[in-house]
């Protein structure tokens, strides 16, 4: 039974598994995507999304908080500067997951975790609209 056990230890020691994490969730906001193995991801997951939501208040403090699992100035700064303006009316579900297969070597499931707002794929508006405005001008002729 697994009473009790909230964190993905990821066969590490405490330190190792931080340190990690928050190389990893400054990759994340740097690229806006990476690809790590699948229990990584949602690791990741679970340690990014409440550094984004107190990204949304901009204080001192909340900055302080991020520091201090983040350990890196340029990673906060572009969680308060760009990612928080562009999630600010989103009320969670900042990142996704996606499964990519299997890793050549070792066979272990690899996922791709990415900031939802910022792919060009899903949440291209132009290209919908264009596609919208196209389906209305075939209509009236």
């Amino acid at each position: 039974m697994r009473h009790g056990k909230k964190n993905i230890k990821l066969g590490r020691k405490t330190a190792h598994r931080k340190a990690m994490l928050a190389n990893m969730a400054i990759s994340l906001f740097q690229h806006k995507r990476i690809t790590t193995s699948s229990t990584k991801a949602k690791a990741l997951k679970i340690f990014v999304e409440p550094l984004i939501t107190k990204s949304k208040n901009d204080s001192v403090h909340n900055r302080r908080l991020c520091f201090s699992k983040l350990r890196d100035k340029v990673g906060v700064q572009l969680l308060f500067d760009e990612i928080s303006k562009k999630i600010a009316d989103r009320p969670g579900g900042y990142t996704r997951i996606i499964k990519v297969g299997n890793r050549m070597g070792d066979n272990a499931s690899m996922a791709m975790i990415e900031l939802v707002d910022f792919n060009t794929i899903y949440n291209n508006t132009s290209s919908a609209e264009t596609i919208e405005e196209a389906v209305v001008e075939s209509a009236s002729e």
